[in-house]
């Protein structure tokens, strides 16, 4: 069965969770998988074991919404690739933790096709850069892409989220994912110019690899 990859553009976050919510709520055995990759406007997101104190230094213009995705406190804004996962993990095969694990090697298997090693953290979800070949140790252990899920009768949404040309200041008023201290950077201070539409076509390769999606049927 095709997945169906909906390329959204900058999308109204709080519009894209309920939509996420009524897709999953709605879906059957027969619905084909969705894969969403799209960019959101300025928003701070608070998962279930979020503690809202976390965001230090609240912004006027950034608003908060809470979400009943897996994780802790993060922040989406333009320049950031959001892929959101709609599958059903029955038909698939997969479990809750072989579903994390393998995007989060779709994403490393990206970062290193651009040049960027990166690397899991025990204890710590998401992705960070790891010792580069040559390369000064300023961003060592910084955080280049977010993760969080929820699964609904064995049907998961939400997904992730990749620093391409972020906001990084936004990340300056959260502690993120709850760590105080923790650095955020994005593609771009690691010198990759490449745009956020190429590095989502790379990234979808390996997406389909990793979770063994036959075809991908992409709409624009």
């Amino acid at each position: 069965m095709k997945v169906l990859v909906k390329h959204l553009g900058v999308a109204d976050y709080a519009k894209t969770y309920e939509a996420m919510q009524t897709f999953t709520k709605e879906r059957n055995a027969n619905t084909p998988d969705e894969i969403w990759v799209l960019e959101h406007p300025p928003v701070f997101t608070l998962g279930l074991a979020g503690d809202a104190s976390n965001l230090h230094t609240p912004s006027n213009q950034i608003p908060m919404v809470q979400v009943d995705r897996g994780g802790e406190i993060t922040y989406h804004g333009p320049g950031q690739l959001v892929v959101y996962l709609l599958l059903d993990l029955k038909r698939l095969g997969i479990f809750v933790k072989e579903l994390v694990f393998r995007i989060e090697q779709a994403v490393i298997d990206t970062l290193l096709d651009f040049g960027v090693r990166a690397e899991r953290k025990q204890g710590a979800p998401g992705i960070y850069v790891s010792e580069q070949d040559g390369a000064p140790g300023e961003w060592l252990g910084a955080k280049v892409a977010a993760l969080g899920l929820k699964v609904s009768r064995s049907c998961s949404y939400h997904g992730l989220a990749l620093n391409v040309a972020t906001d990084l200041e936004a990340f300056g008023r959260i502690h993120p994912c709850g760590y105080e201290g923790l650095k955020t950077v994005d593609m771009q201070t690691l010198g990759i110019k490449d745009n956020i539409d190429i590095i989502s076509q790379v990234l979808l390769k390996h997406l389909q690899k990793q979770l063994s999606l036959s075809e991908l049927d992409n709409i624009r």
